[in-house]
């Protein structure tokens, strides 16, 4: 079996206008779950290694936020050849990952157990911001959203056998990988010190001053947001600490989100197509 679809076969995959895919990844607040999807992920010990080994995540967390916004973004809103070169060059990039893991396994950024979890991180960091800051997926749309997002996710070669095919399958799947596989490393730390303390962003000149308004309530917000929504005993493991004064904010900016609904400009309601109007020419510089 071939790694990616067909021409053929990406029409069916790609989710359409007016999916649950297509409306509840364009709202700007999934982004308040962002470090929470990268601790998840960098949590899995093969992710951890090649985070570690290849990334330049420590020098530029942003350039790695952007990456994971273009790729979502190109495949959920963009033309099928654009979604098709997007995930092409993803897996092209990922096959020149490699190496030995801290335990002394070698491994490879296409191992299909940590290529599949990263995918479901994503799932589930949209869920999660939703249940906390927007407007929460009753079950039934969840198990929609489950079934669209794990057809999209063999647009970028993750495999039908690697995630549950229903939504309870996803439920013990996730519990059972942050229960057995999920652990501390320091590539974890390092993650929540980028959240704790972000170098500025790539603004304009302009716009530098206002990061310097924002930057300390961001982090702080973030840094709720990443160890909040993180599972009970994953915290434990990391050593994260999370009392009831955290838990009361964390619920205070749910509740000052939520109430902002009705007054969202339409840019972040719909955030993902606006972000890829945005950043168009930056992919398809990316696919020349």
């Amino acid at each position: 079996m071939r790694a990616l679809p067909s021409n053929e076969e990406l029409a069916e995959l790609l989710p359409g206008e007016g999916s649950i895919t297509w409306r509840r990844t364009a709202d700007a607040r999934t982004l308040l779950a962002a470090g929470y999807a990268l601790l998840l992920q960098v949590a899995h010990p093969t992710v951890a290694a090649g985070v570690a080994q290849h990334s330049a995540f420590r020098q530029d967390p942003w350039g790695r936020l952007l990456r994971t916004l273009d790729l979502t973004s190109a495949l959920v809103y963009a033309e099928p050849e654009v979604a098709a070169q997007v995930a092409a060059g993803l897996r092209a990039r990922h096959r020149q990952i490699r190496g030995v893991r801290a335990d002394g396994r070698r491994y490879s950024a296409l191992d299909p157990d940590a290529y599949a979890w990263v995918w479901a991180t994503l799932f589930s960091s949209i869920v999660a911001a939703h249940e906390r800051f927007g407007q929460p997926l009753g079950r039934g749309e969840r198990e929609r959203f489950w079934e669209e997002w794990r057809r999209l996710g063999r647009v970028l070669g993750v495999r039908e056998r690697d995630l549950p095919e229903a939504m309870g399958g996803y439920e013990d799947y996730f519990r059972a990988t942050v229960a057995e596989v999920l652990e501390d490393n320091a590539s974890v730390h390092e993650v929540l010190a980028s959240i704790a303390g972000p170098p500025p962003p790539p603004l304009p000149g302009y716009a530098r001053p206002a990061w310097l308004l924002v930057r300390l309530p961001s982090a702080r917000a973030l840094r709720l947001a990443t160890v909040g929504l993180a599972p009970v005993a994953l915290r434990e493991r990391l050593g994260l600490s999370w009392g009831l004064d955290q838990e009361l904010q964390l619920r205070a900016l749910g509740t000052a989100f939520r109430a902002a609904t009705p007054l969202m400009p339409r840019q972040l309601r719909a955030f993902g197509p606006a972000y890829l109007r945005w950043r168009r020419e930056s992919i398809e510089r990316a696919l020349a």
